[in-house]
């Protein structure tokens, strides 16, 4: 029975080998809605004349955290989740090379590197030096320097955001090759797409902080009702990109939220929501509720709500939550759906206790 070199190296090894060959966290680039500005690339190729290629990083764009850290929208699907871990174009075979050897002969002269790791650490030496590889594991000839400039090195990357650090150094498979222009092989599954890229830029979007506009504004009556909504000027789509680009290879997507409801949660039992559901829906014009005007003391509000009891000496947190349709287009006319996007805001409302009002 033939066994793998992954397999025969295991994950313990591996990590004790590879040491720090996992790419490091992407670099990250926010620019406002509209601003015509993407993100700068930080890949060259070639740029020193040797053929050695950089690392490529995933850029962001468009309505994106500052500062390259986790968005604020949460996804309606509780269990769904952005990748963990991903693999991604590394270094040119040169690079590689002085990279990857360097890494080993240090690994090699680390104390206690005897038996089963330090087999596993000269058959990862023997893997990348000899075409003829471990066991049912092709190799590659002096670690594919004939080649050089004609393809790179995939290695996995962690992602930053996430939790679990099980999850996120999940991706352990040994840096593989993979030609300008050619797919990864199938067995690395989680190799990056248009499809994670969306997800990463579902991650990093920033919804916009919108206020509902109520009426009354920040006090109103017990019994009365209180009309909310949210006009179309301050509440339209947003969209954040993903890019990842190296010699030979170049991915993008788009991952687009559109609002669609309103959910209002008054903060105290102690109130009605309308509809009585508290979910409004969007207008055709683009907005949510229908804005206040005199004469409509008496109606009721397609959008709002009612307090039954005072606030007292403190006030109730108005919680309004706006749900966003996400979809996603990519690189090679992909694109799909993603789970709902959620984001809320608290308000304070202070309710009186008047029982009756002179309209």
């Amino acid at each position: 029975m033939k066994t793998s070199l992954r397999t025969f190296i295991g994950t313990t090894t591996l990590t004790l080998v590879l040491g720090t060959i996992t790419l490091a966290g992407p670099a990250y680039a926010a620019k406002p809605v509209g601003s015509g500005e993407g993100a700068s690339s930080e890949q060259t190729a070639g740029s020193d004349g040797t053929g050695i290629y950089a690392a490529a990083r995933i850029q962001y764009s468009g309505s994106v955290a500052k500062g390259g850290g986790k968005g604020n929208v949460t996804s309606a699907d509780v269990n769904w989740t952005p990748p963990p871990c991903w693999y991604a174009p590394y270094l040119g075979a040169k690079d590689f090379k002085k990279k990857m050897s360097a890494d080993l002969e240090k690994a090699a002269s680390t104390p206690g590197m005897t038996g089963h790791a330090g087999a596993a650490i000269g058959q990862a030496k023997s893997h990348y030096e000899d075409e003829f590889g471990w066991a049912d594991t092709p190799g590659y000839k002096d670690y594919n320097v004939e080649k050089d400039g004609e393809g790179m090195f995939w290695a996995g990357v962690e992602n930053p955001d996430e939790p679990d650090i099980l999850k996120r150094s999940a991706c352990t498979d040994l840096p593989f090759w993979v030609d300008n222009g050619e797919a990864p092989p199938p067995q690395h599954e989680e190799a990056i797409t248009p499809e994670i890229l969306a997800a990463l830029a579902y991650q990093h979007m920033q919804l916009p902080d919108t206020k509902v506009s109520l009426a009354p504004e920040e006090t109103t009556k017990v019994n009365l009702p209180t009309w909310a909504w949210l006009d179309k000027a301050v509440f339209d789509e947003v969209q954040a990109t993903a890019a990842i680009n190296a010699p030979g290879f170049d991915l993008t997507a788009t991952t687009t939220a559109k609002p669609v409801s309103l959910k209002l949660e008054p903060g105290t039992p102690d109130a009605e929501t309308y509809p009585a559901s508290g979910e409004c829906t969007i207008n055709a014009d683009g907005s949510i509720g229908e804005p206040y005007a005199k004469g409509k003391a008496d109606q009721t509000p397609p959008c709002g709500i009612k307090y039954l009891r005072s606030s007292g000496d403190g006030t109730y947190d108005l919680q309004a939550t706006i749900t966003w349709d996400i979809a996603w287009t990519g690189s090679g006319g992909a694109g799909g759906d993603l789970p709902d996007g959620t984001f809320g805001n608290a308000q304070a409302v202070t309710v009186q206790e008047i029982q009756s009002i002179n309209r």
